[in-house]
């Protein structure tokens, strides 16, 4: 996944916007001002930290030893640093960044995530 493919997805979810809190180089994607994935966009690699259910995160870093790992300056138990640079499948990065969204909205107040459901 190339860094604008990165940037492309994340924006292509409903109310998601772009913010740069910390410094101009680290891209911040929130949805109702909830982050959901922490990147810098010209990293080599390119990494993404993105919100993972407890269970999944251990497990995800089991199988993908060295390119998926404790989220960095993240809570670990919570965030995944993703290598989303090509060594993992696009698809599964995907996945990921999608599963991170969701867990946040889910977090979100019900009249919030009602909001996101209308057109």
């Amino acid at each position: 996944m190339t860094p604008q493919e990165l940037r492309t997805f994340c924006l292509s979810f409903n109310a998601t916007v772009e913010d740069f809190p910390f410094t101009p180089e680290f891209s911040v994607f929130k949805v109702l001002g909830k982050l959901f994935a922490l990147t810098r966009l010209d990293a080599r690699p390119l990494t993404v930290n993105l919100k993972c259910d407890p269970d999944d995160a251990v497990r995800l870093r089991g199988e993908h030893e060295g390119l998926i790992i404790p989220g960095y300056h993240m809570n670990k138990r919570h965030w995944n640093t993703v290598t989303a640079d090509g060594e993992l499948p696009d698809q599964l990065v995907r996945e990921l960044i999608e599963d991170s969204y969701d867990l946040v909205v889910a977090g979100l107040p019900k009249a919030e995530r009602l909001r996101l459901d209308r057109p």
